[in-house]
């Protein structure tokens, strides 16, 4: 699962598009707290991330949803650009 990114001690992860289901979507690590964001609205899928965590990640999904988008269709992963 290669790492997008990583930034106040977040990490955040996609799945290859062969083991993953709609809707498109990403992982958040924060120390043993994990959380699936929809990429589209911000939305948590599954699971559960501190609410200030929670909010850096969505503010980056934010800042970078165009790409996000086009990775999981294309399957084509890059690293982007941490939360500053």
């Amino acid at each position: 699962m290669p790492v997008l990114a990583r930034f106040y001690g977040i990490v955040i992860r996609m799945y290859f598009l062969g083991s993953e289901h709609n809707p498109p979507h990403i992982h958040a690590i924060y120390g043993d707290s994990t959380a699936a964001f929809d990429i589209r609205s911000g939305c948590v899928l599954d699971g559960e991330l501190p609410a200030r965590a929670a909010a850096m990640v969505r503010e980056w999904i934010g800042l970078h949803r165009d790409d996000l988008v086009t990775m999981w269709e294309t399957q084509e992963f890059k690293r982007l650009d941490p939360l500053d």
